[in-house]
C-alpha cells in the first residue's frame, strides 16, 4: 500500500514543484521542506525561493512571492495562511480543520501509519555485528547491533525486502584463527574474557585431538560463534536471515574465482612476491594486496569475494556497519565494488567507540572488555537499544549506566513507554469507545493540536530516515511526542461530562497510541500494558 502522498511535508514538497515549475525552467534538485524552528515562522518552511536565487540571480523574495502567489490560486483546505519572510523564506501554518482530519486517517491505517513505499520491492542486504568469533560480544558490539536491526526494519518500513546478514570471519587462513589456536593449544596469549576462559576448559578434551593451530583454532571459534548466534537471538532478540561463512568462500571456491576475474580484467600486477590489485586507478589512495608473498590471501581478498557473493545475489542496495577500526578500509572497498561493476547503492557506515559514563575505553589489547551480556543483565534490552540508539553512529558515545538504570521519568526510555502505558489505561477505562464520528472538530485546544502536529511527523521522519540513516531522530522524535501527550493529558481531561467531547479526546489517545507503538515497534522496543 502507497502512503507517500498523505504526508503533509510531501504535500507542501508537491505544491512547491508544481507552482515553481510555472514560474522557472530550472528547479533544484532537492526542494527542502522542513518543520518551522520557531511557533511564529508556521509549521513548515521552505528555503527554496533562496536556492532558485542562486540560478536565476533574481530577488529570493520576489521569487517566494511569485510562488506563494501560484500555491493561493489553488483551492486548497490545508493552510490557515502562508507567508513570506526575509531573506526568502515561505511558512506555512496549517489549518485546524486540517489537523482534525488527521486524527481520523491515523486511526484508519493503524499499524500501517508509516509505512511507504519508496522502496517499491527492491532488495536491500544490510550486514552487521559481524564480531570476529575470537570472542563474545562486547558493548562496542552491542551499537551497531541494535543500529544495523534498527535500519533494516526502516527500510521494510519504506517498502525494501530487507536482509539481515552476519559475516563469520572464520577461514582457517587468517591470522586471528591461527593466534586463537595457539592460544586454545597453551601456546598463545591472546586475550580471553572469563565466559571465554570457561568455554575453553569445556573443550579442552576435544582440542587435544586436533592437528594444528588452524584447526584449533576454527574448531573453538566454531564454538564461539554458536553462542553468539544464541545470545543474538535470545538475548537481543535480534533475527538474522542470513549466516554467511569466510571458509566457505574458500570452500566453495569463490575466492579463487575473483581472483582470477581481476587477473582477466588485467586489474593485478605482481611486485616483490606479491600480487597487488589496482585499486588506486578506481579512487583508492594507493593499490592493495590480495596475495602475500608467503602465498597466504589476504583478508581483503575474501572479503571482495564476499560482496561479490551479494552482488550476484541481486541486492540493489547493500550495506555495511563496520567498527571504528575498519575506517580505513571503506575507500579499497569502494574501489573494488566499481571493479565488480557493481551498479546498485553500496554505503559503509562506521559505528564510532563506546565508553561508559565513567570514560574507561574499550581495549582489546588491555583486556577490558565489557561483555554485552553483561549490560543487557544491568539495564535490560529495552533501555540499551533506547540509549544505543538515541546518539549518531558516527560519533563517539558515552554510555550513562547510572541513567539507564533510573526507573523514572529522567529516564527517556521510562518517559516514552509511560505515555503509552498512560494511554492504554484512559482507554480502557473509557466504557463505550466511539471512533466513527463524522469529524473530529471539537478538538481546538491549542495542546490537543500541538499533539496532532506531532503525530503527523511519523511518517516523515521514516522516510527521512531511510535515505540518511540519522536513526537518532527516532529517539528523538518519541521524547517529544511523549511530551506533547503528557501534557495534554495534565491540561485536558479526557473523560468528562462533554461526551462529545470526550469522544474526540479519546479519538486523540487512540491515534497517540497508535503512533507510539508503531514509533516503538521500530526501535524493536516493547509497549507495555502496564508498569
Amino acid at each position: 500500500m502507497l502512503y507517500l502522498n498523505n504526508m503533509t511535508k510531501k504535500k507542501i514538497e508537491n505544491l512547491l514543484k508544481k507552482s515553481s515549475k510555472i514560474l522557472f525552467k530550472k528547479l533544484p534538485q532537492k526542494i527542502r521542506v522542513e518543520y518551522s524552528p520557531k511557533k511564529e515562522y508556521g509549521d513548515y518552511s521552505t528555503n527554496l525561493p533562496l536556492e532558485l536565487a542562486k540560478e536565476i540571480k533574481q530577488d529570493p523574495l520576489k521569487i517566494a512571492q511569485n510562488i506563494l502567489s501560484q500555491i493561493l490560486k489553488q483551492k486548497l483546505n490545508m493552510f490557515e495562511k502562508a507567508e513570506v519572510k526575509k531573506p526568502g523564506f515561505i511558512n506555512f501554518f496549517l489549518k485546524e480543520s486540517y489537523l482534525q482530519k488527521q486524527v481520523r486517517e491515523i486511526i484508519k491505517k493503524e499499524e500501517n501509519f508509516g509505512k511507504l513505499n519508496l522502496g517499491k520491492g527492491g532488495k536491500a542486504n544490510v550486514e552487521f555485528i559481524s564480531a570476529n568469533p575470537t570472542g563474545l560480544l562486547h558493548i562496542g558490539n552491542g551499537r551497531g547491533a541494535f543500529f544495523g536491526d534498527t535500519l533494516a526494519t526502516i527500510l521494510e518500513t519504506v517498502g525494501y525486502k530487507v536482509t539481515r546478514e552476519y559475516y563469520i570471519n572464520d577461514a582457517k587462513v587468517s591470522i586471528q584463527i591461527q593466534e586463537l589456536g595457539k592460544t586454545a593449544l597453551g601456546k598463545g596469549t591472546a586475550y580471553l574474557t572469563p565466559s571465554l576462559k570457561s568455554l575453553l576448559q569445556k573443550l579442552r578434551p576435544h582440542l587435544k585431538t586436533l592437528k594444528g593451530e588452524s584447526e584449533a583454532g576454527y574448531f573453538l571459534a566454531q564454538n564461539i560463534q554458536a553462542n553468539i548466534q544464541n545470545f543474538i537471538k535470545e538475548k537481543l532478540k535480534i533475527n538474522f536471515d542470513r549466516w554467511s561463512s569466510e571458509q566457505n568462500l574458500y570452500r566453495e571456491d569463490k575466492v579463487k574465482k575473483v581472483f582470477d576475474y581481476f587477473s582477466k580484467k588485467n586489474l593485478l600486477y605482481k611486485k616483490e612476491g606479491a600480487w597487488w590489485l589496482k585499486t588506486s586507478e578506481f579512487g583508492d589512495t594507493k593499490d592493495e594486496v590480495l596475495i602475500r608473498k608467503t602465498g597466504e590471501p589476504t583478508y581483503f581478498l575474501s572479503d571482495i569475494a564476499y560482496h561479490q557473493d551479494k552482488i550476484q545475489r541481486g541486492y540493489g542496495k547493500i550495506i555495511d556497519i563496520w567498527g571504528a577500526d575498519h575506517q580505513g578500509h571503506i575507500k579499497r572497498m569502494q574501489a573494488a565494488m566499481e571493479m565488480l561493476g557493481y551498479k546498485g547503492g553500496f554505503v559503509v557506515l562506521i559505528s564510532q567507540m563506546v565508553r561508559l559514563k565513567s570514560g574507561k575505553k574499550l581495549s582489546k589489547r588491555k583486556g577490558e572488555i565489557i561483555e554485552l551480556n553483561d549490560l543487557i543483565k544491568e539495564v535490560g534490552l529495552d533501555v540499551s537499544r533506547f540509549f544505543y540508539l538515541s546518539k549518531s553512529l558516527s560519533s563517539q558515545m558515552e554510555f550513562d549506566l547510572d541513567l539507564a538504570k533510573t526507573e523514572g521519568e529522567k529516564n527517556p526510555v521510562f518517559y516514552i513507554q509511560y505515555a503509552y502505558v498512560r494511554a492504554e489505561s484512559i482507554l480502557k477505562k473509557a466504557k463505550k469507545l466511539n471512533f466513527e464520528l463524522p469529524s473530529y472538530n471539537l478538538l481546538k485546544h491549542p495542546l490537543e493540536l500541538v499533539l496532532i502536529r506531532e503525530l503527523i511527523k511519523l511518517p516523515e521522519i521514516i522516510e527521512d530516515t531511510s535515505k540518511d540513516y540519522q536513526l537518532q531522530r527516532l529517539p528523538e522524535y518519541g521524547r517529544t511526542l511523549a511530551s506533547a501527550f503528557h501534557q495534554f493529558y495534565r491540561d485536558c481531561q479526557v473523560l468528562n461530562q462533554d461526551k462529545k467531547l470526550s469522544q474526540n479526546r479519546l479519538a486523540l489517545v487512540f491515534a497517540t497510541k497508535i503512533v507510539l507503538k508503531n514509533l516503538l515497534s521500530l526501535m524493536g522496543i516493547s509497549s507495555p500494558k502496564r508498569m
